[in-house]
């Protein structure tokens, strides 16, 4: 005999029930518990079962609490400036327009009109230097824009450092067999930056604006990087401190966390998305049940 397995509830006399009791035991509406009675006895059993339900059916996921939706992450794609990248453009203001004998505002304001190109890959480094100069009423020369774009790409590396979390956390993602793209707005310096400071060699694919054509929060660049790690995107993880950039991944299906390392700045939000405050974060997120993959 299996015994009585209804609740200790139900086997009281109605009247004697805690309101509500067996709503919160069955863990459906009140009203639902009030409609089983006359439904039994009209129909016995089979007049207990659900009639099927007009709509589209709710999406499954919508009802997993976030440690659940990152239980089946397969692939992380981290952004680098801000999320696993510091850099002080302190001495970008002042050192280039110097060695450009330039303004320093007027150099800012055109080098703010081409970024997009810059980061996109329409435009390389030197061809920036010249427009620059061109536009601000200086000659080109040959020689005064190589010094300018090596000078550049030497401001770059010495003024970037990684956070102290990114080195450990990428290992962390190897060792449970979680692929790992850096997805980036860039100019064409980054590849070599992120090589020199071992990010490279620990993540699978470096996918980078300007080399794709395509910069967040455009779908292009999300999609290039789920392709080239073989995921799909409800299998992957975006962290990135920019909220626009967060939405896009969203709207994509990506799971997505926003970075916002030290104090707020005023900086806003994407509704929905969970907050962080390092990697170390995101990394209990993703130890919140265990992955079964093969380590790398």
């Amino acid at each position: 005999m299996l015994g009585d397995i209804r609740s200790p509830q139900s086997r009281l006399p109605a009247g004697e029930r805690e309101p509500g009791a067996e709503a919160r035991v069955s863990r459906v509406d009140e009203p639902t518990v009030d409609r089983w009675p006359a439904r039994f006895i009209a129909g016995r059993l089979e007049g207990l079962h659900d009639e099927p339900r007009p709509g589209r059916p709710p999406d499954a996921r919508r009802r997993l609490a976030y440690p659940d939706l990152v239980a089946c992450i397969r692939a992380c794609l981290l952004d680098a400036f801000d999320t696993i990248l510091d850099c002080d453009f302190t001495a970008f203001r002042s050192e280039l327009p110097a060695l450009a004998g330039l303004p320093a505002d007027a150099m800012i304001a055109e080098f703010g009109s081409i970024m997009p190109a810059l980061g996109t890959g329409r435009l390389s480094m030197a061809e920036g230097f010249r427009q620059i100069l061109t536009a601000c009423g200086v000659e080109p020369r040959p020689g005064l824009v190589c010094e300018l774009v090596e000078r550049g790409r030497g401001l770059l590396v010495a003024s970037a450092r990684l956070y102290d979390d990114v080195l450990p956390f990428l290992e962390t993602l190897r060792s449970r067999g979680i692929k790992i793209a850096i997805v980036s707005n860039c100019d064409e310096n980054m590849r070599d930056l992120l090589s020199g400071l071992g990010v490279a060699a620990l993540a699978d694919a470096l996918v980078l604006s300007c080399e794709v054509g395509a910069a967040k929060p455009a779908a292009k660049i999300y999609l290039e990087a789920l392709d080239r790690l073989g995921v799909t995107s409800d299998t992957a993880l975006f962290v990135d401190d920019n909220a626009a950039y967060c939405a896009g991944g969203a709207a994509l299906g990506i799971s997505t966390v926003q970075m916002m390392r030290g104090e707020i700045d005023g900086r806003a939000s994407t509704a929905g998305t969970t907050i962080v405050r390092s990697l170390t974060e995101v990394e209990a997120m993703l130890a919140w049940r265990s992955i079964s993959l093969p380590p790398r």
